[in-house]
């Protein structure tokens, strides 16, 4: 165990982040926090740990299988270590922020930890970055959150943004409409699941002519929307894509460039969203970016909110731009070293005398070294 090879040996899911990666996920994150503050969304930092009955209440009991728990010593309770920073926003809506003035616009940033990986996220460890948007109901609030999610990405870097739209309770809305029986329910949600349209057929009951036209209507919203709105919905599912296409609406009104795609049968990692809900993806970049959609605090409160991933968001940036490094060879002036630090040089001064500077800076990874007191390019 003492072997220093092993010492390096992380568990599953788990990685260290080394130079310059570790300070430009820093960056970034901060980058988009200031994106998120220019439109009044104000900084939270909850706890790493919780206890759990206060973790895993509301929206939080999604995440109670996915959460390491712990006894404190002190109080002798048990609790949860987050892998979900979006309810701990919750809690601080209804007790510290009770009386705070509705909307209320809230952001964070910070690790959460998982239990176990997903199928598409094999990272357990992550930092999220996000935002919720509380004590709001209509479509304005959610096209708000998806539209500032997506700007604030454009202004980090990322390119090729695509949101793939749902509503993930519009299938239970269809199916509750037709009367179907909660067998006939379960099986057609497996087959819209695996996207099986002859499955769908098969199991869906008096619902799966209906089902199978829900499937068919994904893809780009420009087509999807008018195909949803060409279907004979039941009046609970009416109101749901109306709210869809409300939603689109605005968001295609707000960024019209953007590009949006619908899938109306989508419901799996959603478990706690409970209207319009959205994924974020960038071309080329394995993974979702981030997600978010509508969901209740505390059961009553209307909320919309996203989650950013920032391990997969930094794949989808080029990689960092290195500062130019310069070696100050051992005594050499403070002041003008503090003058060059201020001209935005990172200045690693020397702590020892040595006989090559220029081969001691290209040792130390700098491009300059300070010689008859300006920079000069090692290898010029």
């Amino acid at each position: 165990m003492n072997d220093p090879v092993n010492r390096g040996l992380l568990p599953a899911g788990l990685r260290d982040v080394l130079p310059p990666d570790a300070a430009y996920e820093a960056e970034v994150a901060e980058r988009l926090l200031a994106a998120f503050a220019a439109r009044g969304y104000d900084r939270v930092k909850p706890p790493l740990v919780e206890f759990e009955d206060s973790l895993f209440a509301g929206a939080g009991a999604a995440m109670a299988a996915m959460t390491f728990r712990l006894m404190d010593p002190a109080s002798q309770r048990m609790m949860g270590l987050r892998a979900d920073i979006t309810p701990q926003v919750a809690r601080l809506a209804t007790t510290r922020l009770a009386r705070a003035p509705r909307p209320l616009r809230l952001s964070y940033a910070g690790e959460v930890l998982s239990l176990a990986a997903g199928e598409l996220r094999p990272e357990r460890e992550f930092v999220q970055v996000g935002a919720e948007l509380i004590g709001a109901e209509s479509p304005a609030a959610d096209a708000e959150a998806i539209v500032m999610a997506t700007e604030a990405l454009g202004r980090a870097g990322v390119r090729g943004l695509t949101v793939d739209l749902t509503e993930p309770t519009l299938v239970s809305a269809v199916c509750d409409g037709l009367g179907m029986d909660a067998d006939d329910v379960a099986r057609a949600r497996d087959a819209l699941d695996r996207k099986d349209a002859a499955a769908v057929a098969a199991v869906g009951g008096p619902g799966a002519r209906l089902l199978r036209a829900l499937l068919r209507a994904s893809g780009l919203a420009a087509r999807a929307i008018p195909a949803l709105g060409a279907l004979d919905l039941p009046a609970e599912a009416k109101a749901l894509r109306d709210r869809l296409a409300a939603v689109v609406a605005r968001i295609a009104e707000a960024a019209p460039g953007l590009a949006l795609t619908i899938d109306p049968v989508e419901h799996r990692g959603f478990e706690y969203q409970t209207g319009v809900s959205f994924t974020l993806f960038a071309d080329r970049v394995r993974g979702e970016l981030g997600r978010g959609g509508r969901y209740r605090v505390d059961g009553d409160e209307p909320a919309v909110g996203f989650t950013l991933f920032m391990d997969s968001v930094m794949r989808a940036l080029p990689p960092p731009v290195r500062a130019r490094r310069v070696y100050l060879p051992a005594g050499g002036d403070g002041a003008r070293a503090a003058a060059l630090r201020a001209e935005g040089w990172v200045a690693v001064a020397g702590l020892e005398p040595c006989d090559d500077p220029r081969a001691e800076a290209r040792r130390l990874g700098c491009d300059h070294v300070l010689i008859d007191d300006r920079p000069v390019a090692v290898d010029g």
